[in-house]
């Protein structure tokens, strides 16, 4: 009875939990649309009006996600510690961050300047690919600097209204399905700050983990909160820096859109040559073009006030296809709420 009702109230705090941070990121989202009309008030994006069958299909879906999730964590999936993995005080930090970005933000959307650096940033260009020196999503240095690396997990959360933590974890299920012992050797690609390795740290402690990504501040961020046991290593997906069939996973979250069509084509290349024969590919990220077609504005929106160079050509990229074209066979794929999955094996 106790460890029914045990289960109840911890149920219920996570119910509560989600249903709050979706209250403060819509609350959040409005009072900066209302603070940017104020400061810039010629400016409004031209976006498409959502249908009320396609905003109830978006609440229903997206609690589909979080019951999802609350199960697998009761199922032993995943510990559920994890979905109360917040830092209260980064919480604060990043949210005053956010803040204070917001007008240099606003600046660029109106401009379209995409390319705007601080001196010293602007000194290394010739270190990264030209596809990834720009200001994704138009903010202060894109993705080079310490306090891009502060802000992104909870940029994102906001955007996701709480729930992008949760389309992470998707990842772990069909993973642990298809593992055939909990030792090897996993990398995540382009693993940013180092999110989804914390929820995988957690998840598969005998798996030695590793990381590859472009920024030095997020593989920074990524070290304090992985510690040293992850291995992690600044460089390109599309050339990997390690031995042909040394991984037993490979996964990638929520990078393919931000990346044009030929290197995403290098980079299952390079997923394929580092695998194991038998090794899992598990890659998460947006929706595309007519899998819910309901929510099709949806994508067509984020296109528009984002700045996301590759986004609408990755809508209709087949990267089944590409899969394939690596040397991938059998390709399953997911769709929860906002985010689609490709789960593959190497034979």
């Amino acid at each position: 009875m106790f460890d029914l009702l045990d289960t109840s109230l911890e149920q219920n705090a996570y119910a509560a939990v989600k249903a709050g941070q979706a209250l403060f990121a819509l609350t959040h989202k409005r009072m900066a649309s209302q603070i940017r009309q104020w400061l810039f008030p010629a400016f409004e994006p031209q976006t498409q009006s959502l249908s009320s069958e396609a905003l109830q299909l978006l609440t229903e879906s997206r609690d589909r996600l979080i019951e999802r999730d609350w199960k697998d964590a009761r199922e032993g999936v995943y510990p559920i510690e994890i979905l109360f993995d917040n830092n209260i005080e980064e919480f604060f930090k990043a949210y005053a961050l956010i803040w204070q970005d917001y007008p240099q933000t606003w600046q660029r959307v109106i401009s379209q300047t995409y390319k705007d650096f601080s001196p010293q940033i602007q000194k290394k260009e010739k270190d990264y690919p030209q596809y990834y020196f720009r200001n994704f999503h138009f903010q202060t240095d894109g993705y080079l600097s310490e306090r891009s690396a502060e802000i992104y997990d909870l940029q994102v959360e906001l955007l996701f209204n709480g729930a992008a933590d949760v389309m992470r974890r998707r990842i772990i299920a069909p993973l642990k399905a298809g593992l055939h012992s909990d030792r090897g050797h996993l990398l995540d690609v382009a693993c940013g700050t180092g999110r989804s390795l914390q929820f995988l740290q957690k998840t598969l402690p005998k798996m030695s983990l590793y990381g590859i990504d472009l920024s030095h501040p997020y593989l920074k961020k990524a070290r304090e909160r992985l510690g040293n046991k992850v291995h992690l290593k600044q460089g390109k997906g599309e050339a990997l820096p390690y031995p042909d069939r040394f991984f037993t996973v490979v996964t990638s979250t929520f990078v393919f859109h931000e990346i044009p069509a030929p290197i995403r084509q290098q980079i299952f290349d390079e997923c394929y040559r580092v695998l194991k024969p038998g090794g899992i590919l598990i890659l998460c990220d947006s929706l595309q073009a007519g899998d819910i077609p309901k929510l099709d504005p949806v994508l067509s929106n984020f296109a528009t006030v984002f700045h996301e160079p590759y986004y609408l050509n990755y809508l209709q990229d087949n990267l089944s296809d590409r899969l394939q074209n690596s040397g991938f066979g059998k390709i399953e794929t997911q769709i929860h709420w906002l985010s689609k999955y490709w789960i593959v094996r190497k034979s």
